[in-house]
């Protein structure tokens, strides 16, 4: 009898990716999903969040732009002059708040998510290539990221948006290509642990080239962080959306977002306080609900995790 066979398999190290099986293993984890309740009040709150923006037209009747400046800031279930119901009030130009949040949760769950797909392309592509080579690709690559670390995020958006003009393409291309620093530190950093494993060296030694090995074999291993720090940076990239709304140099005053919809509407914070409450209260939510889901991420795509 060998004594190879009689020693256990340590656990918690990577699986030998050259055997085929590491994406199978990965959709076996998602089928043993177990949610806690702080998770599934979360994805709950998301899954209704984007329904009621992929649905707009059907939830709400109204324009987001009508001006009615006849029946501006009417409270919260009131009727207007032409017998209209506006249930959460109107705004200072006699807009449907309830619309205006609505249409708005498209502005921000577009920007939350475009933003994080190309900052998380990018930023994996990087990673991949320079903890896997190193060497000069490596250096230029991390001080890049440490001058971009250095500088203030929201000074960073401002700069760069006074400089090209806003817009909602501009600022979903600004929030992505500034975002790839945390998902290039993050990969580079799991690739550099993993370059010199045995199940690396094995898929080399049987021919797999650099590109193959990448993709095939570290990728799997380094997927589950990526995902967690994915979801973090989709209620940041919101609140950053908002904030830059706030300040009047993000998204066009024409298009209704929460960040907007709060800056309108400070000028009447004492006299009324529905049209700021609503969309805060929107941010709120959609930024707590992507929190509990990527708390409950990362307890569950913890590498230490027992299988």
């Amino acid at each position: 009898m060998s004594l190879a066979a009689g020693v256990p398999e340590e656990r918690g190290r990577p699986r030998e990716s050259a055997r085929p099986g590491q994406w199978a293993r990965l959709r076996l984890r998602v089928r043993r999903l177990r949610f806690t309740w702080l998770a599934t009040v979360g994805i709950a709150i998301l899954v209704l969040i984007v329904l009621v923006a992929a649905f707009a037209p059907h939830v709400t009747p109204y324009d987001p732009s009508r001006a009615q400046v006849m029946d501006r800031l009417q409270p919260p279930m009131s009727v207007d002059r032409a017998g209209n119901l506006h249930l959460l009030g109107t705004d200072t130009l006699g807009r449907d708040i309830l619309t205006r949040v609505v249409y708005g949760a498209r502005v921000s769950l577009l920007v939350g998510l475009s933003s994080v797909l190309i900052g998380g392309l990018l930023g994996i592509t990087l990673g991949l290539l320079g903890g896997y080579w190193g060497g000069l690709l490596d250096d230029v690559m991390m001080r890049v990221a440490d001058v971009q670390l250095a500088l203030p995020g929201m000074l960073l958006y401002i700069a760069v948006l006074a400089a090209f003009g806003g817009g909602l393409t501009n600022i979903i291309v600004i929030l992505g290509i500034t975002g790839w620093v945390s998902y290039a530190r993050l990969v580079r950093g799991q690739v550099l642990a993993l370059r010199k494993s045995e199940f690396v060296d094995a898929a080399r030694s049987i021919g797999a080239g650099p590109a193959r090995i990448m993709v095939r074999h570290l990728l799997p291993n380094v997927i589950g962080p990526v995902i967690v720090v994915a979801s973090f940076s989709v209620a940041r990239n919101i609140i950053a959306e908002a904030s830059l709304s706030f300040l009047g140099v993000g998204v066009p005053a024409s298009v209704p977002t929460w960040g907007s919809m709060l800056s309108e509407a400070r000028d009447t914070l004492r006299q009324a306080w529905w049209p700021a409450t609503f969309p805060g209260v929107a941010l709120v939510l959609v930024v707590l609900a992507i929190n509990s889901v990527g708390d409950w991420l990362r307890d569950y795509l913890d590498p230490r995790l027992k299988e």
